[in-house]
């Protein structure tokens, strides 16, 4: 096992060399007559310069506008609402669909072991072609919404592209959400075009979408029609419905169009409506700009994850998560995107990397902890050289996975564990591709951005467990909300907590080494006495127990205070035993704390997640307590809740 004496990666001096933040930092050197050498130096030149920053890197990038506007980053409420790029004209679409040899492979699906397709540039830049054609008969125009309910698929990338286009929002869920999902989502934002697939699979089993079409009908009336495409290749069988067409239908009289009429729109033009959760009431509609959402997901592929043109770039994930927004992105920075949909369980995920050579391989901590627990090993069974880098979100990803990672992945890859969300569609902290890397630790904070951790009195502090914060703007922040008078829940959301700075909502600690570890959200933080304790503490301690498949930690109203109930999933069948236990109690407080251990240890057969797969603490705390969760059809599986009900063992 490693230590945190000495990193556990380091960039070869070919790797730093060939690194595009290497020439990036080169060009800023050239420009200002600097003599920044190191990504410390670079990170903090961009947080104290950041107009220059991010002029510099719009050239850098290659991003394309009519015009790139005003320079100047424009505050007039401290960092709250800024505007960049004032005036700027350009379309997302366009930096997406740049032009490469008509033959490269741009986007290749795998649909489980079921479907796998390989769309040619020339391919994909057609079909858009047709469909923002088809979408403009329509009469849809820049600040319609067009809505997707639908699998993580080509055609979710290339109607996402066709609606971008035209200056239209683009907004979707998966369709493993129930229609009550959907119109809690989709009927906020009044759609007038929804895309949705016939079908998906998933873990072998096909699952049939059109059932779905009367009710999503009648609780969207703004639609106004909705088109329908096949998962595979058997032949489509839609309803007899005058608002359904089937997308070869809608696309056919536009095939003779050859060129895109792109519309440009300005820098803060919505272009994506995102959804938080909605675990505990109705989704909040996160509204995301053109300029903005480019501009950091190109700073974020190129420089944090050295993503090249021709790189293959893979992230598990479904479109009802921010990962894939992300992921689409990568489009810009002239990559090929390696799209898969179903179930990850087995070797399918790392067939696919290594067939189809992954450059870049993004999965969740959840993933790799399952890998070392059910003891898949792919360094023994492929062969991956292409592999460069490895991303890990939506929860911490614990020391010992790096371990994993390292020891049965590869030895040579930059293990990026990153940390950001669906309310900056984008990350705070990410990888360095030219910096050491240590255990456990998110390696930097993103560049141009000040992120720090506050303690309570909002004081930066480091290597303490506090706040994590922003304090310099960036253009990624949300425009707005949907829906939200006066900015009231948004502003509520991010910057009551400290006036004049962006407070996240995470649990951290900022490393001596530059670098950040979360403890868990900030909401769900343990309580006990007025200790505070980061609930990622806890799982990283009772997961390494080889009995323990996952758990679930909790604080209870109790006696004018809280203790710590702890669920836990055993594997195999098993049953938790006074001795399984002890051993849980042990471990936690041998280390961590006394005050770490749970008052009481209860099994579960499932622990209750979002369809983006992260756990949710609030719901079960709310059941526990005995009050109702508001919003279940945010949950993947709200089953699981009734095991947490009127559990006797909560009542001494």
């Amino acid at each position: 096992m490693q230590n945190n004496l000495a990193p556990v990666w380091k960039p070869s001096p070919l790797q730093i060399q060939t690194a595009n933040l290497t020439a990036f930092i080169k060009k800023i050197n050239l420009i200002y007559g600097l003599s920044l050498s190191t990504f410390e130096d670079l990170h903090a030149w961009s947080i104290t310069n950041i107009q220059d920053f991010w002029r510099t890197f719009w050239d850098f990038s290659g991003l394309l506008a009519s015009e790139k506007g005003k320079q100047e980053v424009i505050c007039p409420q401290g960092i709250f609402k800024p505007q960049f790029f004032v005036d700027a004209k350009l379309n997302y679409a366009e930096n997406l669909l740049r032009n490469r040899p008509p033959e490269t492979p741009t986007l290749i699906f795998w649909g489980e072991d079921k479907v796998k397709r390989t769309l040619t540039f020339e391919k994909v830049y057609q079909e858009v072609a047709h469909l923002s054609a088809y979408l403009k008969s329509l009469g849809i125009q820049a600040g319609d919404r067009v809505a997707g309910y639908v699998p993580n698929t080509p055609e979710a990338v290339i109607a996402m592209l066709a609606t971008t286009s035209l200056g239209a929002i683009w907004s979707s869920c998966s369709p493993d959400f129930g229609v009550s999902g959907i119109l809690e989502r989709f009927g906020q934002i009044s759609p007038k075009v929804l895309f949705m697939a016939d079908g998906y699979y998933y873990n072998g089993k096909y699952f049939d979408c059109l059932d779905k079409v009367n009710d999503l009908q009648k609780g969207l009336v703004s639609l106004e029609k909705i088109i329908v495409f096949p998962y595979g290749n058997s032949p489509l069988s839609v309803p007899n419905n005058p608002h359904l067409i089937e997308w070869d239908e809608a696309l056919r009289p536009f095939k003779d169009i050859r060129t895109i009429s792109f519309v440009h729109v300005p820098f803060n033009h919505p272009l994506f409506i995102l959804y938080s959760s909605g675990t505990t009431g109705a989704p909040k509609c996160i509204v995301h700009g053109v300029g903005g959402t480019l501009l950091q997901h190109l700073k974020e592929h190129q420089l944090h994850c050295d993503i090249k043109p021709g790189d293959r770039v893979f992230y598990f994930t479904t479109c009802g998560w921010m990962m894939w927004n992300w992921q689409v992105s990568a489009l810009a920075s002239n990559a090929t995107l390696l799209l898969y949909d179903g179930s990850p369980a087995g070797s399918i995920l790392w067939d696919y990397a290594a067939a189809e050579k992954a450059n870049l391989f993004g999965t969740s901590a959840k993933y790799i902890e399952n890998l070392n627990k059910t003891g898949f090993y792919p360094k023994n069974a492929y062969k991956l050289s292409s592999l460069r880098m490895i991303t890990s979100t939506g929860s911490p990803l614990a020391p010992e996975s790096f371990d994993f990672v390292y020891e049965h992945i590869s030895s040579d890859l930059c293990l990026a564990s990153i940390s950001g969300g669906t309310d900056i569609i984008s990350c705070f902290a990410l990888g360095n591709p030219i910096g050491p890397l240590w255990r456990g630790e998110l390696q930097a904070p993103g560049l141009g951005m000040n992120v720090q951790v506050f303690n309570e009195e909002g004081k930066p502090i480091l290597s303490k467990k506090g706040e994590l914060v922003c304090t310099t703007p960036f253009p990624s922040m949300p425009i707005y909300f949907w829906g939200d008078a006066g900015d009231k829940k948004y502003h509520a959301s991010y910057f009551e907590k400290y006036p004049g700075v962006w407070c996240h909502g995470d649990y951290a600690a900022k490393t001596s080494h530059g670098g950040f570890i979360i403890y868990g959200r900030s909401d769900t933080i343990l309580n006990p006495g007025g200790v505070r304790i980061g609930t990622a503490e806890i799982y990283r301690q009772v997961e390494q127990i080889p009995e323990v498949l996952e758990s679930l930690v909790i604080s209870q109203e109790w006696e004018g205070d809280v203790r710590i109930i702890l669920f836990v999933k055993l594997k195999d069948n098993l049953t938790l035993t006074k001795a399984l236990t002890e051993t849980i109690k042990k471990k936690i407080r041998t280390n961590l704390s006394p005050r770490h251990i749970p008052a009481k240890v209860l099994q579960v057969l499932d622990i209750p997640r979002t369809k983006s797969g992260k756990i949710v603490e609030l719901a079960v705390r709310e059941v526990i307590h005995g009050r109702p969760v508001n919003n279940l059809s945010a949950l993947a599986n709200p089953e699981a809740l009734n095991q947490y009900k009127n559990r006797k063992e909560l009542d001494t």
